[in-house]
């Protein structure tokens, strides 16, 4: 069966838990505007029932909680040039991680599988974050000519150690036992024990009580927290240009990770590195509400811009791994226009409060 023929996204009360399921398999539960529109309506709705007191958040298929938006269809509109339609999701997605930050109830996201992008945002800001065996964490916007969004301007630099910039400006993926080190998750267990976990918090029980029945250890480890030490050195540069000189040192005398992340670096969209890198030295002194209000200025202006489109085309569409920035290097990108990308849009801006 299509996914076309099922419902996107299912929205039932169980018990005493809101459900949501997203439940686009085929495309990794990437959410659609009317996703997010129909989330968002539910959970104004579930706040104020009072036999409502905690929201549960998963998604269909095993492979994804969800993979972010609905890339394909974005650029598409951009392509076309409906620069309102464009911006209609962005907003409504924002609007929406912004409510998800403030949530007065208690909001479980078990996460099996990818987690990225959009999934992050309907995920990340809520109280309690499950990851499976399988969870994957990555931002990996700049690779496709875009930036870390979603909250992640906020949520990236409070990351222990310069951790964040390194996942904001590389795009690099986080495995369960990382992901809990830094705080992405709060807890852990099976992606089998999901459904018993939805059931037992629809029938009241105590949440940390049920989470911790069900505990269970992630396998491995991962550079985040191996090569720790090298990752604080390196991003804590001053600039780009100054992380990938300390990264290609540590390379010159063996270290394989640092060559592998220079190498990755050299990878993305020169405009996207400096923006996200930007980001992160901004993000750490901005409330989440003035991020988001950041995050929707860049936007603005990144999706009139040529990388976004043109990385998506050679990750998505054309899927040949060669995308052609403009401009190629970083020191061809113009650095007064970095700054201005996060000024001010003019006329009323959103609130995102």
């Amino acid at each position: 069966m299509s996914d076309r023929a099922d419902p996107e996204i299912i929205l039932e009360r169980r018990g005493a838990a809101g459900l949501i399921i997203l439940n686009r398999p085929k495309a990794l539960n990437a959410l659609t505007l009317p996703m997010i529109q129909a989330m968002h309506a539910q959970l104004r709705s579930w706040e104020t029932e009072e036999a409502v007191t905690r929201i549960v958040v998963r998604g269909t298929g095993g492979r994804a909680f969800c993979a972010g938006g609905d890339i394909r269809q974005i650029y598409e509109l951009g392509k076309a040039g409906c620069f309102e339609e464009t911006l209609a999701f962005w907003l409504a997605e924002y609007q929406l991680d912004a409510y998800v930050k403030r949530y007065p109830k208690p909001y479980v996201a078990l996460i099996e599988g990818v987690v990225m992008g959009g999934g992050v945002g309907i995920s990340v800001h809520g109280d309690i974050r499950v990851a499976s065996e399988k969870y994957m964490f990555a931002m990996p916007e700049t690779g496709i000519g875009y930036f870390p969004d979603v909250g992640m301007t906020y949520a990236l630099p409070r990351l222990p150690g310069r951790t964040g910039t390194y996942l904001a400006v590389t795009g690099a993926r986080v495995g369960a036992s990382e992901a809990l080190a830094l705080g992405l998750a709060t807890h852990s267990a099976k992606a089998a024990d999901f459904d018993a976990i939805v059931d037992a918090l629809a029938q009241g029980d105590d949440i940390e009580a049920t989470l911790a029945a069900y505990a269970a250890e992630p396998p491995g480890t991962g550079p985040l927290v191996t090569e720790r030490s090298l990752i604080d050195e390196c991003f804590s540069a001053d600039s780009v240009h100054d992380v990938l000189g300390r990264l290609d040192v540590a390379a010159s005398s063996g270290a394989s990770f640092a060559a592998e992340t220079a190498a990755l670096i050299r990878s993305r969209s020169p405009t996207s590195a400096l923006i996200a890198f930007e980001q992160m030295r901004r993000g750490v002194d901005l409330s989440f509400e003035e991020a988001m209000l950041i995050e929707y200025r860049l936007c603005t202006r990144v999706m009139r811009g040529h990388d976004f489109y043109e990385g998506v085309r050679s990750v998505i569409v054309d899927k040949d791994g060669k995308p052609s920035w403009q401009p190629a290097t970083l020191d061809a990108v113009d650095m007064a226009a970095i700054a201005t990308a996060f000024e001010p849009i003019g006329g009323s801006e959103p609130s995102f409060a």
